[in-house]
């Protein structure tokens, strides 16, 4: 019972870092359910910013417009922010996608995705949009500090070699 109680103790302590202080069995099933959640956060967002590239892309104009008369990117010209922002929306997913380059790919969305949540007007900016945002930069930024998981192409390129541990 003393057992039972000291591993699931640490179970719920276990601040996450390698080596981790989780009993074998339950270490494994942790670690596919972190690359299962990276995985999630990765296309969920993926989704979100390749979607807005599209709506970008439909209407170029349109696009034009709103950078020009709308949006209020700090320190580009309305062009290069437009052009730059699909760019971004259009690319970057795919990386995000293949977990290819994650960490990168998760920077470059967390900054995307600053810059249009600073763009907005701030009156043209909801409770539920703001959160939104929150929401998207969370994810990109667990995604650039944690990497892109064990089912990506990044784990494929770059396995630990064997004996290390990672």
């Amino acid at each position: 019972m003393k057992t039972l109680i000291s591993a699931t103790l640490r179970a719920f302590t276990d601040p996450g870092l390698q080596p981790t202080r989780l009993p074998a069995p339950l270490d494994t099933l942790v670690s596919h359910l972190q690359s299962l959640a990276l995985l999630a956060a990765r296309l969920y967002v993926a989704k979100v910013f390749f979607m807005s590239g599209l709506v970008k892309l439909h209407d170029w104009s349109a696009t034009l417009a709103l950078f020009n008369d709308y949006y209020q990117v700090p320190l580009l010209p309305p062009t290069l922010a437009a052009y730059m922002g699909a760019g971004g929306e259009l690319v970057i997913p795919v990386l995000l996608v293949l977990g290819l380059a994650g960490r990168f790919a998760g920077a470059g969305l967390f900054v995307v995705n600053l810059m249009a949540a600073l763009s907005l007007p701030a009156e043209d900016l909801s409770p539920a949009g703001e959160f939104q945002h929150i929401l998207w930069g969370v994810l990109a930024l667990v995604i650039a500090l944690w990497g892109a998981g064990r089912w990506s192409v990044d784990r494929l390129l770059f396995k630990p070699a064997a004996g290390r541990s990672h």
